[in-house]
């Protein structure tokens, strides 16, 4: 067994875990609130949108054992480090798809969850897809770190009639060792939209 893989039931795998480079990975705590959001059960199938390092859909996957994940993701570094880091943390039901949304949700299967970490400026484009295939009573969450990615989510959320729609904003700060004493660090807030298809 790798020694660095996640043996235990809990979400929240330490940021430094993940194998990443320079490619954007959603951190522990604020993934913690994100995943809860999406209330997942064990044979959920999940769309994981700009999918990063892939810490969202890894998370899902462990979750979810009995489902599948499709973490969708356009850059190649970061679809190398999903795979990669699939492996590592033994969650052989992430499948990795290349390409850009909306089009490459295209030839999915229906989802019963979805996660939007990354738009790429088409989250309108991207939430007609979503909001067609999402199965009854499916959820949507989005992370905004940019007001007007925020503005646009709650606002296509009111369009589509999401019921429940939840917003959460997530502000991390946590302590880094100085020598002699120690400073809170801040992370960037994020924005968790979610709500849930009537």
């Amino acid at each position: 067994m790798n020694d660095r893989r996640w043996n235990y039931n809990t979400g929240g795998i330490p940021d430094e875990l993940f194998l990443r480079g320079k490619v954007p990975m959603t951190k522990a705590e604020v993934r913690c609130v994100t995943l809860t959001k999406a209330r997942l059960n064990d044979s959920h199938l999940i769309w994981d949108i700009g999918a990063g390092t892939g810490s969202i859909s890894i998370e899902a996957a462990l979750a979810s054992l009995k489902g599948k994940v499709y973490a969708v993701e356009k850059e190649a570094e970061a679809v190398s480090l999903i795979r990669k880091n699939s492996e590592l943390f033994g969650a052989g039901n992430v499948a990795v798809i290349q390409g850009m949304a909306p089009e490459a949700l295209s030839g999915l299967p229906a989802p019963d969850r979805v996660f939007i970490g990354g738009s790429g400026g088409n989250l309108r484009e991207i939430m007609k897809p979503v909001f067609e295939k999402l199965s009854r009573g499916g959820r949507v969450v989005i992370n905004a770190v940019v007001l007007e990615t925020f503005m646009e989510a709650v606002e296509i959320m009111q369009e589509y009639g999401f019921t429940g729609v939840d917003i959460t904003q997530v502000s991390v700060a946590k302590a880094v060792d100085l020598g002699r004493v120690h400073m809170f660090k801040s992370h960037n807030p994020v924005f968790i939209i979610s709500g849930e298809k009537p």
